[in-house]
C-alpha cells in the first residue's frame, strides 16, 4: 500500500520577500533625511552653548581682573579656568568639526568657524 504524504514546504515567497524590502526602503527614505536633520539642530545648539559658556568666562574674567570692555583674552590660558573642561580636561569643541577663535574680546560673542556657512548657523546672538 503506497501512501502520500502532503509536504508543505514552509517559507517566504519572492513577492513578499520584495514587498517587504520595500517597505523598509520607504521607511528609510522618510526616516534618514528627519534623523541628519535632527543631528544638524542638536550640533548646532551644542556649539552655541559652548559659545555662550565662552562668553560668560570672558565676562568674568574681565571682571575678576578689573578689565574694560574691549579687552582681549586668551581662549587656551586666561579663559580655561572659567570653563567647565571635557574629560580630557580641555576646553569642549565645537561638535560638528568647527574651531573656536583663540582670542576673545570682552562685550563681543566669541565665534566658530561655521558661522553662517552651515544650517542651522553656529552663531551666538
Amino acid at each position: 500500500m503506497k501512501q502520500t504524504k502532503n509536504i508543505r514546504k514552509a517559507g517566504f515567497t519572492l513577492v513578499e520577500i520584495m514587498i517587504v524590502v520595500a517597505i523598509i526602503g520607504l521607511l528609510a527614505a522618510i526616516a534618514i533625511p528627519n534623523f541628519v536633520k535632527a543631528r544638524a539642530t542638536s550640533q548646532a545648539n551644542a556649539c552655541i552653548n559652548n559659545l555662550r559658556q565662552i562668553d560668560a568666562a570672558a565676562s568674568q574674567w574681565a571682571l575678576e581682573q578689573k578689565k574694560t570692555s574691549g579687552s582681549t583674552a586668551s581662549l587656551s590660558t586666561d579663559l580655561l579656568p572659567y570653563i567647565k573642561a571635557n574629560s580630557g580636561g580641555a576646553m569642549p569643541g565645537c561638535p560638528a568639526g568647527g574651531t573656536y577663535t583663540d582670542t576673545v574680546t570682552t562685550g563681543t560673542n566669541p565665534v566658530c568657524s561655521l558661522g553662517t556657512t552651515v544650517t542651522p548657523a553656529h552663531v551666538l546672538q
